[in-house]
């Protein structure tokens, strides 16, 4: 038996990660970073292959990972999470600064950021992992990290109304209706029926 439930007790964080291609930045939302080794230094980000920053990070090899914190607002999860890069610029306002390798960072509700260049890659089903060599790491402030258990418990706001449907465990997207699709896939994040439970 898998209870899918279960995966949500492993600690989880919320991070921005950001890519450059071209002349043009992106940046989605993660909860996997996971630091592998201190010699070298090198880290693995999980990215769900749907996103436009995954298609990025392929092609240029170079990232950067904000680490969010626990005053980060709902909103900045949705400019960063609830939109598709391929259809919308997510720094068109002008946030964000540049790092040494020349792709942004947030630098608001974040307590440090990471670059990282790319060594290797797996393709693991929904999400890629890439392995990178950790080549920035700034300390922005001491503000406690965000968990993914805070932002459930503190930052995501819970359904107002009470209807017949299903939520996204992971973005909090409300499907409205008795039954939810087998093939059903998430039009906010990307994550498939496995990831979506009834509304109480």
């Amino acid at each position: 038996m898998i209870d899918n439930n279960a995966m949500f007790k492993i600690s989880y964080g919320l991070f921005v990660l950001s890519a450059k291609e071209g002349e043009r930045d992106n940046g989605c939302i993660i909860n996997t970073v996971t630091q592998v080794t201190y010699a070298p230094q090198r880290m693995t980000i999980a990215v769900n292959k749907e996103n436009y920053t995954c298609k990025m990070i392929e092609k240029t090899g170079l990232f950067n990972v904000s680490v969010l914190t626990e005053d980060v607002p709902f909103s900045i999860i949705q400019h960063y999470g609830f939109q598709r890069g391929g259809q919308v610029d997510k720094f068109a306002d002008g946030q964000g600064l540049r790092s040494e390798n020349g792709l942004k960072y947030i630098d608001k509700y974040t307590n440090a950021y990471l670059s990282g260049k790319v060594i290797d890659s797996v393709d693991c089903g929904s999400h890629r992992i890439f392995l990178a060599d950790v080549t920035e790491a700034v300390i922005l402030s001491d503000s406690p990290s965000v968990t993914y258990a805070y932002y459930q418990d503190h930052i995501k706001p819970k359904p107002e109304k009470k209807v017949k449907g299903y939520v996204c465990k992971v973005c909090g997207y409300v499907y409205e209706g008795d039954s939810l699709p087998q093939d059903y896939v998430c039009p906010i994040c990307g994550h498939g029926r496995e990831d979506f439970e009834p509304m109480v």
